[in-house]
């Protein structure tokens, strides 16, 4: 009964055009927004900040970039991780080597550095795709490895092979405590789902869908496919190494390489299966899923473990997390290929038909 769009007249292309045509929806994103930036400062404590809701932030926008390339252009990438690596290294070079250098161009630079090699492991996909596109993006995953390990000046020459940051500051304003590195987050995320949003709705954003739903009838009405796929390539990967960065200055603060291993791009991957392939609102879903569910396990199977006399090691924990995950991508892949997003579709649509659903 709320959520009707009964008196929403358009009068212009633009408001029949704007991103949530409805009011409701326009509303509730207002809401949550006000909360995040205003409700969650206010209510959460530094354990939930540090633990949660940071590296939710961070991942959901490594999803996003993943979801652009994945879900929307249809180019399978296992090399996800990597390009996080990319943007986490090169920031870092570039904070540390060039003096007075900002932070936030220097997270930036790093996108823009994992952009290039994006660029160059997807040049594959102008002449494969599938499960050998996968293969080739894997191999920048192995490559990356390869480079920030062996190679000293990625990490300044470091003997221990791991970097550290400190005294972040964003014009003047200290990224110090757990508060203020979620705010940061949190605007920086929210600026690029804005961005991702209206890339997708514009004209290359059609241009990727129809390269993912069939190549060759898109080539045929004039799309360019190495157009197509490499800008998806370029901006999934953009978006990526500055997810990664963050994930290395703000909530890591000191890193190795195997911060970004090839479980990250599993990982990755299997936030934007479980939230939904092609929706925005999918990476979202995903990142909190995958967040979310270590720590209720973590939760759970100790309580249930006593109830039956039994103890949970933590190698048993993690076991279980490995399986359920499992689990649950077979499961979405064969019920609900579209995952989370779809399933959230779905009620909305049934609120705005009640109480006639069908």
């Amino acid at each position: 009964m709320f959520y009707r769009e009964n008196g929403q007249f358009k009068t212009s292309y633009q408001a029949d055009q704007q991103i949530f045509p409805v009011a409701q929806d326009r509303w509730a994103i207002v809401a949550l927004l006000a909360f995040a930036f205003v409700g969650v400062p206010l209510l959460a404590d530094e354990y939930l900040l540090r633990a949660i809701l940071i590296p939710f932030l961070i991942l959901a926008l490594a999803a996003l970039g993943v979801n652009i390339l994945v879900g929307y252009c249809g180019q399978i990438s296992m090399g996800s991780g990597a390009f996080m690596a990319v943007g986490a290294y090169m920031a870092y070079n570039c904070f540390v080597r060039i003096d007075g250098m900002p932070l936030l161009v220097a997270l930036l630079a790093g996108g823009f550095f994992a952009t290039l090699v994006g660029m160059v492991f997807g040049v594959p996909s102008l002449r494969v795709k599938g499960l050998y596109l996968a293969v080739a993006t894997l191999a920048a995953q192995f490559f990356c490895d390869w480079a920030f390990l062996r190679i000293p000046w990625f990490t300044d020459n470091s003997p221990s092979g791991s970097v550290s940051v400190a005294n972040l500051q964003v014009f003047g304003w200290p990224i110090a405590t757990p508060l203020q590195k979620y705010l940061f987050c949190l605007a920086l995320l929210a600026l690029f789902a804005l961005l991702a949003k209206n890339l997708v709705r514009g004209a290359i954003g059609r241009e990727w869908m129809a390269i993912r739903d069939m190549d060759v009838a898109a080539a045929v009405i004039g799309i360019r496919p190495m157009y197509a796929k490499l800008s998806a390539f370029a901006v999934s990967s953009f978006i990526i190494g500055v997810a990664g960065a963050l994930w290395a200055f703000v909530h890591l603060g000191s890193w190795e390489p195997a911060a970004f291993s090839v479980e990250r791009s599993f990982q990755l991957l299997f936030m934007v299966i479980i939230g939904g392939l092609g929706s925005v609102m999918g990476s979202f879903f995903g990142a909190a899923f995958i967040v979310v569910l270590p720590i209720f396990l973590s939760r759970f199977l100790p309580v249930l473990g006593a109830l039956f006399g039994a103890e949970v090691s933590t190698a048993l924990l993690s076991h279980t997390e490995s399986m359920v995950f499992g689990v649950l991508i077979v499961w979405f892949l064969i019920v609900e290929p579209h995952g989370l997003a779809k399933l959230w579709s779905i009620g909305r649509q049934k609120m705005r038909l009640w109480p006639f659903p069908h």
